[in-house]
C-alpha cells in the first residue's frame, strides 16, 4: 500500500525545508529547551548534592571533547543529535552550569536532572531537581532572555521554540518498583494516573508561560533495560514482560492525555514521541540497526552498572561502544541515541513546520 500523494508532498517539502535551512546556517526553530531526567540531563546534577552523577570517566569518553560532562552516555544524547538536526551549532547548556549565561541562553537551555520524574518524591529522594522546580527555573530563564532581547522578541522565541520532556522511567524503576510503601498503596495503573496529573500540570504551566510547541517522549521498553532484567528478571536473560506492559499502559495514557490537552489549549502543538518501539526494535533485532549486543551494556559487566557503579575501574568495559544498544545498565549508547534522534525528527515535523 502506497502513501497518499498529499502525505508524500508534505514530507518532501518538510525535508527540503530542513535541508535548505540547515545548509544556510539558520536553525529551524529559535530555541530548544529540555526538561526531565537522566536520559536528557547534560550536567545539571554536577552541581547538586546527589549521588546520581556521571561527571567522571568512562562517561563522555566518545563525546566531542572526550571528557565527562554529566551526560549519562559515552557520547551524545538523543537531544544533542536533535539540536544538530535542527541546525543549532551548540547544545542547550545545563541551566545550573557556568555556561548558562549571556548569549548562550538565546538558543535554549537544559533543565533536566538525573533521578527526576513526574512524581515529586522521586526527585526529592535522589536530591534531584523536581519537575516543578525545573519549570520555576524556566520562568527564571525567561526573565533573563526578556532582559536581553525585549518582550516582543522573547515571546516569539518562547512560542516558536521547541520544549522537550523526557520523564517517567525513574518514577517506575528507581521508585515504584523498589518502594514497598508505594507499590502496596497503588497499582501500576493507579500510579500512572498520578503521573498523568503531573504531566498535565507541567504542560499547562508551560502553556501559561507562552510555550506552544512541546514534545514528550514515551517510556522506553523498561523491561528490556540491562539493569531491570538483572534486578527483576528472575535469572532470565529475556525482557521483563510485566514492566513492558506497565510502560505500554503508561504510554497509552500519555497519548490520550496529550490529545485532551491539545484539544483544550488553543494553539498548542503537543507531540508524543514514541521511543518504545524504536528501542524495542533495537533490542529484539539489534543486527538490523548495526548492533550486536542488546542484553549487556558496554560499561563494566553490562548487567547493572550505572552512575557511580560505572567508573574508570569497572572491570569488563567494552573498548568500542558503537555496537552496543546500551552504554550502561539504564541508558542508551551514543549510537542508539542517534537512531532514536532520527526517529524523533521524523515524528516531530509538526513542531518545526
Amino acid at each position: 500500500m502506497g502513501f497518499p500523494t498529499s502525505l508524500v508532498s508534505i514530507i518532501f517539502v518538510t525535508v527540503a525545508t530542513v535541508v535548505v535551512s540547515v545548509a544556510h546556517g539558520d536553525p529551524l526553530v529559535p530555541m530548544l529547551c529540555v526538561f526531565g531526567d537522566s536520559v536528557v540531563d547534560v550536567g545539571n546534577n554536577n552541581n547538586l548534592n546527589t549521588i546520581i552523577k556521571s561527571n567522571f570517566p568512562p562517561y563522555g569518553r566518545d563525546f566531542v571533547t572526550h571528557k565527562p560532562t554529566g551526560r549519562f552516555c559515552n557520547g551524545k544524547l538523543a537531544t544533542d543529535f536533535t539540536a544538530e538536526y535542527l541546525g543549532f551549532t551548540s547544545y542547550p547548556p545545563a541551566y545550573l552550569s557556568k555556561d548558562a549565561k549571556g548569549k548562550n541562553l538565546l538558543t535554549g537551555a537544559n533543565f533536566a536532572s538525573a533521578g527526576s520524574g513526574y512524581y515529586e518524591r522521586t526527585a526529592q529522594f535522589y536530591r534531584a531537581i523536581t519537575l516543578t522546580q525545573q519549570v520555576a527555573y524556566y520562568k527564571e530563564y525567561q526573565d533573563k532572555v526578556v532582559r536581553m532581547v525585549g518582550n516582543e522578541r522573547a515571546n516569539a522565541m518562547f512560542s516558536g521554540g521547541i520544549h522537550l520532556l523526557s520523564a517517567g522511567s525513574s518514577d517506575f524503576i528507581q521508585n515504584y518498583y523498589i518502594n514497598p510503601v508505594l507499590n502496596r498503596a497503588y497499582s501500576p495503573d493507579q500510579f500512572s494516573n498520578i503521573l498523568m496529573r503531573s504531566f498535565s500540570t507541567f504542560v499547562q504551566n508551560l502553556y501559561g508561560l507562552g510555550v506552544r510547541k512541546i514534545g514528550v517522549t514515551t517510556l522506553p521498553p523498561t523491561g528490556c533495560l540491562p539493569a531491570t532484567i538483572t534486578l527483576f528478571g528472575g535469572g532470565s536473560n529475556q525482557c521483563v514482560g510485566r514492566l513492558n506492559q506497565d510502560a505500554i499502559s503508561f504510554n497509552n495514557k500519555l497519548n490520550t492525555t496529550s490529545q485532551v490537552l491539545q484539544n483544550n489549549l488553543p494553539g498548542l502543538k503537543l507531540v508524543v514521541f514514541d521511543i518504545y518501539h524504536p528501542l524495542l526494535d533495537m533490542v529484539i533485532k539489534p543486527t538490523d540497526q548495526g548492533f550486536f549486543e542488546a542484553r549487556k551494556a558496554c560499561c563494566g559487566t553490562g548487567t547493572i552498572e550505572t552512575s557511580l557503579l560505572c567508573n574508570a575501574r569497572s572491570i569488563g568495559t567494552c573498548s568500542n561502544a558503537t555496537q552496543y544498544v546500551y552504554w550502561d545498565g539504564f541508558h542508551p549508547s551514543e549510537s542508539a541515541n542517534q537512531v532514536l534522534a532520527q526517529d524523533l525528527l521524523e515524528q516531530g515535523f509538526s513542531l518545526i513546520s
